[in-house]
């Protein structure tokens, strides 16, 4: 039986960078940190798991709420860079949305803090709720959605 999801999970080729986005600006907790070294039982353990060989990584998962996301950035093997101006449209990831409580001082406040958005949030109320589309330091789309109160 399924409960549900328990996190998701995104490699990254700056895992400092990242998570100090998430914590410092999003305000995520960092709940676990983990390393692992080619080689080593723990290694070969994650090897195992992750179906690479002679991986090395470094991880962190960090919480907002019931939300959590586990960053990875692995020293070996080498990743493949992704683009960081990927179209929401291509396979795979798409984004990760993030609930907010006033879309229009959230973007403000995560625009001055860095984070790049396609466009201001729209004004209209389609449905009762408001929704924008931004980016993270590596390009990963971050939504952040208001549902307004009918």
């Amino acid at each position: 039986m399924i409960k549900g999801i328990h996190h998701v999970a995104i490699s990254t080729p700056d895992l400092k960078k990242i998570s100090g986005f998430y914590h410092d600006v999003l305000g995520f907790d960092v709940e676990s940190e983990i390393e692992w070294e080619a080689g080593t039982e723990v290694g070969a353990l994650c090897d195992t798991v992750i179906d690479l060989k002679n991986s090395s990584a470094k991880s962190v998962m960090l919480r907002k709420g019931g939300m959590v996301i586990e960053f990875f950035q692995y020293r070996s093997p080498v990743p493949k860079p992704v683009d960081p101006e990927r179209r929401v449209c291509d396979h795979g990831y798409t984004h990760i949305c993030l609930e907010v409580k006033d879309i229009d001082a959230e973007f403000d406040r995560l625009k001055n803090a860095g984070m790049t958005f396609h466009a201001r949030p729209p004004k209209g109320d389609p449905g009762g709720l408001r929704a924008i589309y931004g980016r993270d330091p590596d390009g990963n789309v971050v939504e952040l959605l208001e549902f307004i109160p009918a």
